[in-house]
């Protein structure tokens, strides 16, 4: 049976309905930093548990919250940071930084991503918090078994 895992992002301490309506049933719930506050933790984790990394807004000192997250699960390697570490997270730079990743999942950049190069999988699930620059807010899906990684952006209002 796959593992549905939510991707969340760029929360920025707004957790729209629209986007828990998207994340329900998932088993697991990533999210990729600027969380915001400890309730969008907490909302979140009525839906499935949840793992979340810091931002360049957060409190690096929040206990819930660290600067990466490694996980395996169904056989794959995933890498989870917000992508201001590398300033301008671009694909090609993640899989550069952490080549030992097979899954990476980032923020930052509030566009939603995702690409695939040499069996490797890079996502953003874009901004999901109160809508800044050009974007439209979102989150994804992410769909595992062995040795098959599917991905499906959600957009949410």
């Amino acid at each position: 049976m796959p593992l549905t895992v939510g991707l969340i992002s760029d929360t920025h301490g707004l957790l729209r309905a629209s986007a828990l309506h998207a994340l329900e049933g998932v088993e697991l719930i990533l999210h990729a930093g600027d969380v915001g506050n400890r309730d969008v933790l907490i909302e979140l984790a009525a839906l499935a548990p949840v793992q979340a990394v810091h931002g360049n807004v957060d409190d690096p000192f929040t206990p819930e919250l660290e600067a990466h997250r490694w996980l395996s699960l169904e056989g794959w390697q995933i890498h989870v940071s917000h992508g201001h570490e590398l300033v301008r997270p671009t694909p090609e730079a993640l899989l550069r930084r952490y080549p030992d990743a097979e899954i990476l999942v980032f923020g930052h950049t509030h566009r939603a991503l995702v690409h695939r190069a040499g069996g490797k999988l890079v996502v953003n699930p874009g901004a999901a918090g109160p809508r800044r620059f050009d974007v439209s807010p979102s989150v994804a899906r992410l769909t595992l078994a062995p040795g098959v990684a599917e991905v499906e952006i959600v957009g949410i209002e």
